[in-house]
């Protein structure tokens, strides 16, 4: 080995890193941000439907309805599951419980439907307030059951919550 072999294959080394950081840094930076729009007439009455799908399927199986109380509808959202009226297989009504636990984030967080639009799709989101904190409720018990994942709905809606309570800004006490 040359005097200063060494140094210089760790020099390469240390070049080829920064330069692998750099491309990837370059990348992000060329995905375009996203677009961001209010609800179109479509998006109120599909989130409309999925409302009144869930509505329909707890008075109908459990012979309840879902009224804007959390912990009454996350139960009802969990009575759906542990009975087996919503199954894994049923992406749908899966769906369709993530949109009444993304009203209930709504109203506790100060949050609101948004289309979100990016390289991946357009999607319905959650948006607190003017800022680029987002939540994706829609997919939220859907992705989890459908891998398999039997996490309870109360853990998802607490984790969902603790990430946009985390960034918002706090309440001055008078």
């Amino acid at each position: 080995m040359q005097p200063g072999g060494a140094i210089s294959a760790v020099g390469a080394l240390w070049r080829t890193a920064c330069l692998c950081l750099c491309a990837v840094a370059l990348a992000a930076l060329a995905q375009p941000a996203p677009r961001i729009s209010e609800l179109s007439p479509l998006d109120h009455d599909y989130l409309a439907q999925q409302r009144q799908l869930v509505t329909d399927l707890a008075a109908r199986h459990l012979g309840r309805g879902l009224g804007g109380d959390r912990d009454r509808d996350i139960d009802t959202l969990q009575s759906l599951l542990d009975e087996r009226v919503v199954t894994p297989e049923q992406t749908r009504e899966l769906q369709a419980m993530g949109v009444i636990l993304g009203d209930l984030l709504a109203a506790d967080l100060d949050m609101h439907w948004v289309v979100y639009e990016d390289a991946q799709g357009r999607s319905r989101a959650l948006r607190y307030r003017d800022s680029d904190n987002y939540l994706f409720p829609i997919t939220m018990i859907s992705r989890r059951r459908e891998a398999g994942s039997d996490t309870a709905v109360a853990t998802i809606y607490r984790r969902a919550h603790d990430i946009i309570a985390g960034v918002r800004a706090p309440v001055p006490f008078q």
